[in-house]
């Protein structure tokens, strides 16, 4: 039987997933594929990787170091958050990531990024995410307040921008079984907003400005689909029990560890309904 691992973004929101991986790794629940999106790629690394606890713990550490996220980081590079700091002195040398035990798990992990040429999502398979960080930071370079990123030659930004719930992809790569955690309460529907920005900041990728008028209705269509799935028992649904006051680059420490907590909890109290989802046929 083949698992596949489904993570939404939502920048600190995905907090919530991390709680939800600390106790699927701690009840050994297997996955054999992640398909990951923005924040949910760069926590779900830590799944194959086996590392308890390693998101929130460097969050909470560096959450208000000033070179880890904020508009002091935006204002001198261009990114909100800092690129050496976030991506490289942390994983590399202060909280180290152990990208072996990544390599040896042998699942196959997909970092979603946004094409800003084609407006279209891309798949990027990750197998050693100390290489490729900037894959990572792609994935999940937030719009309006990143730098675009170049890959081989081609920019990209946040791929929650083309495919935010990417379950359309996963149910195309065979799969027996799919685990999605969701960053948004059940209800939850993205509402239209302003494109004008866009337009003007990105006026020279009409294709990327395009994929963004569209996101709420694409994200809408994914979340239905996703909900309609979970109706029929072909998916497993993991999401905040609860509407929880969280931004998007939540600056509080107590925030982040109830949004944490809540994962946690919400991750035990589905943990026997998920085995049996998991183990029947």
């Amino acid at each position: 039987m083949k698992v596949g691992l489904l993570l939404e973004g939502g920048a600190m929101r995905g907090i919530y997933t991390a709680g939800v991986l600390d106790v699927m790794m701690r009840q050994k629940i297997k996955v054999n594929g992640i398909v990951a999106v923005s924040a949910g790629a760069l926590f779900g690394v830590n799944y194959p990787s086996h590392q308890i606890g390693r998101i929130l713990r460097y969050n909470l550490k560096y959450l208000n170091h000033p070179q880890y996220m904020g508009l002091s980081n935006l204002l001198k590079t261009g990114n909100i958050v800092n690129k050496d700091f976030a991506y490289y002195e942390v994983p590399f040398r202060l909280d180290p990531f152990d990208q072996k035990a990544f390599y040896q798990s042998g699942v196959d992990f997909y970092a979603t990024v946004t094409n800003l040429y084609s407006g279209k999502a891309e798949y990027i398979k990750i197998t050693h995410p100390l290489n490729q960080m900037e894959v990572l930071r792609a994935s999940s370079a937030m719009p309006l307040v990143s730098q675009i990123v170049e890959l081989n030659g081609m920019p990209y930004l946040d791929g929650g921008i083309a495919d935010s719930i990417p379950i359309k992809k996963i149910l195309s790569m065979g799969y027996d079984k799919v685990i999605v955690v969701l960053t948004q309460p059940k209800g939850y529907r993205k509402e239209t907003t302003s494109s004008r920005l866009y337009e003007m900041i990105y006026r020279g990728y009409p294709n990327f400005v395009a994929t963004w008028k569209q996101r709420s209705r694409n994200y809408n269509q994914s979340l239905e689909l996703v909900n309609n799935l979970e109706e029929e028992g072909k998916v497993f649904v993991i999401q905040p029990s609860k509407k929880m006051r969280i931004g998007r680059l939540e600056k509080n420490a107590q925030a982040l560890t109830a949004m944490y907590q809540l994962g946690v909890n919400d991750a035990t109290t589905k943990s026997e309904s998920l085995k049996q989802y998991l183990f029947k046929n």
